[in-house]
């Protein structure tokens, strides 16, 4: 079978286990070498017969790009025999995932670099549909998803690329990286060989895959495998649907050798492999580092003991197999890029994307990991205050329902992605509703989309503000003719700089816009945002989208990353839906709340 169209199948399971890394420097060595960070497994691959036993671990670096990355090759990396090979060469997959759509541009090779020291010859990273394609006609692969420069940076430094285009992603983001306004299709089936789909997804491939091939290895670049789809094993609605996506990428030149990635439950999923697939390697294509957090849930926290990360370190070296560690650094998902879960019931995801992996939120060594870095200097501490504010600087549009916001007539007739969606009616002394003394009263209604749900077989039903209670208590009698005012809150909408503000009453009403300066001397430094006198709204800096913040916990704290700051004066925004002290916190450590321990 030609490598080309071969198709390595990756499972995904939930034992412990951990890596040990070597540490270095580009001049210097370090001593004491040798540090644990416990990993939790979850996607082996394989490919078409089983995995095999070898006696000793490959050079971590041994399989790092050389300089002159971009000669001339003719062998990819093959799947044909007992171990991986490349360039004919034995070869093991040791990977991190950093995604650079939760890495602010500036630190791309800060994140890279130390993932690099730590013995990672391979990254890999998901590329996310709904942000380099937010409306049907505009892609943006510009500045911070600029995707070819991400790939190339990794090249430059040494490392080996796993790509992962999806079109569905997961990655624990809203509608798993899908776009929303695939559901103004009434007859939408996502994930599926539906001609409205696969009509979308040729539309992004036409764009996405020519900036990738020439990054392939064959051609001189550092991309050795490309990953069809997202653990569709666990969806499987479309049996012609997985056919369809490779054929998508072939036809428009993807040459290397594809994988996919699925779920299983224990690392027995290996003895079965090793049973049906003598011949051929296996990979950990998931190794989880930690969890995502949910709000109103405990923070996640991976305690597992140094004597288990030795043992299952063996068992690795044991098996032979390859391993991707997910996460080597979370990140953050800043603006409203989380989604959520629905099982046993619904529960948005934090804006933080820490995952407790060897590198936190900020890029800082865990306390399992110690490498060296370079200083990033001092965090600030100071205090910002709330010094103007006002309702809302929207414009209505009338309608006699409630419409979902997928569906809103905005951003170029796309709909709504995210934020919320604002009703208002006015009741009088009739119906069921009543005014009271007053011949009329204005009834508003604040829908927020908390994030769609990112995995599961409810993709098709993540239409936001059409929840059937919401929609039967907006339309009640008499509520005939509705105010509704859109609120996607994305960085076009801060024209807040020219809205009319007013000084802060003594006492605000709510929800609300709040507006206050931070000023930052020399060259600002990472910080950490925190409203411990605020119930639950987004926070802006100079009209970027931080993220969410809730009382509720766990995350306590936004990172707000130095790049994302002035030197000099900075705007800070808060929308906070129900109230707040009008304080706002910056600190030098983050604050991800209570943990619960996992194993």
């Amino acid at each position: 079978m030609n490598v080309s169209n071969a198709i390595l199948i990756l499972y995904t399971q939930c034992a412990s286990t951990a890596l040990l890394c070597t540490f270095w420097q580009r001049k210097t060595f370090v001593n004491s070498y040798r540090a644990c960070h416990m990993l939790s497994s979850r996607t082996i691959a394989h490919v078409p017969h089983n995995l095999i036993i070898t006696g000793t671990m490959h050079s971590f670096f041994s399989s790092m790009p050389q300089t002159g990355w971009k000669r001339s090759r003719k062998v990819g990396l093959n799947a044909n025999s007992s171990q991986f090979t490349l360039e004919g060469e034995p070869f093991r997959i040791l990977g991190g995932s950093v995604h650079y759509f939760r890495v602010p541009r500036a630190y791309w090779r800060d994140r890279l670099m130390k993932m690099k020291a730590c013995g990672i010859n391979t990254l890999t990273t998901y590329v996310p549909w709904s942000l380099h394609q937010p409306e049907k006609g505009a892609f943006n692969f510009h500045t911070q998803l600029d995707l070819e420069a991400y790939i190339s940076l990794a090249a430059e430094l040494g490392l080996w690329v796993i790509l992962r285009p999806g079109p569905y992603i997961s990655a624990d983001m809203d509608l798993g990286g899908l776009p929303s306004w695939l559901l103004r299709d009434g007859s939408m089936r996502l994930r599926t060989t539906h001609p409205g789909f696969t009509q979308a997804v040729n539309t992004y491939f036409d764009k996405l895959i020519p900036k990738v091939v020439p990054l392939q290895f064959k051609k001189g670049g550092p991309i050795i495998a490309v990953q069809v789809e997202d653990e569709y094993g666990s969806f499987a609605k479309d049996q012609g649907y997985m056919v369809f996506i490779k054929e998508a990428l072939q036809s428009r030149g993807i040459s290397e050798l594809l994988l996919t990635s699925d779920n299983t439950n224990t690392l027995k999923s290996l003895l079965i492999l090793k049973k049906f697939q003598p011949n051929n390697p296996s990979m950990v294509m998931e190794y989880w580092t930690g969890w995502y957090d949910a709000w109103g849930d405990l923070h996640h926290n991976n305690i597992n003991t140094f004597a288990h990360t030795i043992f299952n370190n063996i068992s690795i070296k044991t098996v032979g197999m390859s391993v991707n560690l997910y996460m080597f650094h979370g990140g953050s998902s800043f603006g409203f890029m989380s989604g959520a879960v629905s099982d046993p019931s619904y529960r948005a995801l934090v804006s933080s994307y820490d995952y407790d992996p060897p590198l936190s939120e900020d890029g800082s060594p865990t306390w399992c990991l110690r490498a060296p870095v370079s200083p990033q200097g001092p965090h600030m501490k100071v205090a910002s205050q709330s010094d103007y504010c006002f309702p809302f600087p929207l414009q209505p549009f009338k309608s006699s329902k409630a419409i979902s916001m997928e569906n809103l007539p905005a951003n170029n007739a796309n709909g709504q992605s995210y934020g919320y969606t604002l009703y208002e009616t006015t009741i009088t002394s009739g119906g069921l509703l009543q005014s009271g003394d007053n011949d009329k009263r204005t009834l508003s209604f604040l829908v927020e989309n908390c994030g769609r749900v990112h995995r599961g077989r409810d993709l098709d039903k993540q239409h936001k503000g059409d929840r059937q209670k919401c929609l039967q208590f907006i339309t009640l009698p008499p509520l005939k003719l509705l105010l509704c005012f859109k609120m996607c809150l994305k960085e076009s909408y801060f024209s807040l700089y020219q809205a009319p503000w007013k000084n802060l009453p003594e006492n605000p009403s709510f929800p609300g816009f709040f507006m206050g300066r931070l000023f930052a001397y020399g060259y600002p430094s990472d910080t950490f945002v925190k409203l411990p006198g605020w119930e639950k709204g987004v926070v802006f800096i100079n009209g970027l989208n931080l993220g969410r913040y809730w009382s509720i916990g766990p995350q306590q704290a936004l990172y707000l990353p130095g790049p994302f700051l002035n030197s000099g004066i900075n705007q800070v925004f808060v929308f906070e839906e129900q109230e707040g002290d009008y304080k706002v916190y910056f600190e030098d450590s983050p604050d991800l709340g209570m943990a619960a321990e996992i194993q």
